[in-house]
């Protein structure tokens, strides 16, 4: 008997995050380890049973929805924006949202495991790279001997890993931000959130971080924070 052609997949659960858009989210899992986000379960699979063991594990896999990039159709070629957007690869050797299937895989740090009695119980992970409200439709163990492999080969991403910038704001702009929340935005900031083919030192860019509107430029190596106001 042959598989289906189409099988369907249910939602499991939704992450809550600070990121309430697209813009400023790290461009892979991990790289802002400080970044806090809490998986909560669908009422179907709101059962303590269901992640008994997952407590020894200290990282996990989550397969999520590109939720806020979801298109009809698909192109075989995409241009990956950390090569300038002028250079297209094969959609297969990308990361792209931009998929036959738009699926994500992310690696996660898992902090916690909290039961509420309200919504069952809710991971806690770190270094999230999700939109807030992303649905998840599955979540594995992260296996060291089996996952990770120190000697692969990284492709074209060799030549664009990603660089770090300089943060500089000022005492009275950075007091506006929650303390549990500034090594996180710090690291989301210092990471450059801009599009790479964008260079203008001239233009102030805005972007929504857990209820905050943050704006910056950067010049060089050098971000600076302009403005920080609650949305």
């Amino acid at each position: 008997m042959s598989a289906p052609e189409e099988m369907a997949l249910k939602v499991i659960a939704h992450i809550r995050t600070a990121f309430p858009t697209k813009f400023g989210i790290p461009r892979q899992s991990g790289l802002v380890d400080s970044l806090r986000g809490e998986v909560i379960f669908t009422p179907e699979y709101r059962c303590a049973d269901a992640v008994r063991g997952l407590e020894d594990f200290s990282h996990i896999w989550l397969v999520w929805q590109f939720s806020g990039a979801v298109r009809e159709g698909w192109s075989p070629t995409v241009r990956p924006p950390r090569l300038g957007g002028n250079t297209r690869m094969g959609v297969f050797a990308t990361r792209s949202p931009f998929r036959p299937n738009p699926l994500g895989l992310s690696s996660v740090r898992l902090e916690a495991i909290e039961h509420r009695p309200d919504v069952g119980p809710v991971l806690i992970v770190r270094g999230a790279d999700l939109m807030d409200g992303t649905p998840i439709y599955d979540i594995k163990p992260y296996i060291p001997y089996a996952d990770c492999h120190p000697d692969a080969s990284a492709g074209f991403t060799a030549q664009t890993r990603s660089h770090h910038l300089n943060m500089v704001c000022g005492d009275a702009l950075w007091a506006k931000v929650p303390a549990d929340q500034q090594a996180a935005l710090q690291g989301v900031l210092e990471n450059d959130p801009r599009p790479s083919y964008q260079h203008d030192p001239e233009r102030v860019y805005g972007m929504e971080f857990g209820g905050l509107e943050v704006h910056f430029k950067v010049d060089g190596e050098t971000l600076t924070v302009t403005g920080i106001d609650h949305c």
